[in-house]
């Protein structure tokens, strides 16, 4: 237990950012389940609008520090890639 009145406060200051961080994390995933959904329905169409929403969502959860960049950009890259294996021949 904090014994401090700085350390409390920062305490206080991490569940605070703490919420933040799962709720950016959270609002990411959503977006990212809802181009999942669309290719695993076989919906081209629906998969790319998804990805085009989902795209800022994951880059600015990198940005805030939720995500490393680099996973940011791997989750990119392997969804966009699954999306063009379902693009009609």
């Amino acid at each position: 237990m904090a014994n401090t009145t700085s350390a409390k406060k920062a305490t206080r200051k991490i569940a605070a950012r703490t919420e933040v961080n799962k709720s950016r994390r959270s609002r990411m995933r959503t977006f990212i389940r809802k181009v999942e959904e669309a290719i695993t329905a076989g919906d081209h169409k629906v998969a790319v609008e998804a990805l085009t929403a989902a795209q800022p969502e994951i880059a600015r959860a990198a940005q805030k520090g939720i995500v490393h960049a680099n996973v940011a950009s791997r989750k990119v890259s392997r969804l966009n890639h699954r999306i063009k294996a379902l693009q009609p021949a």
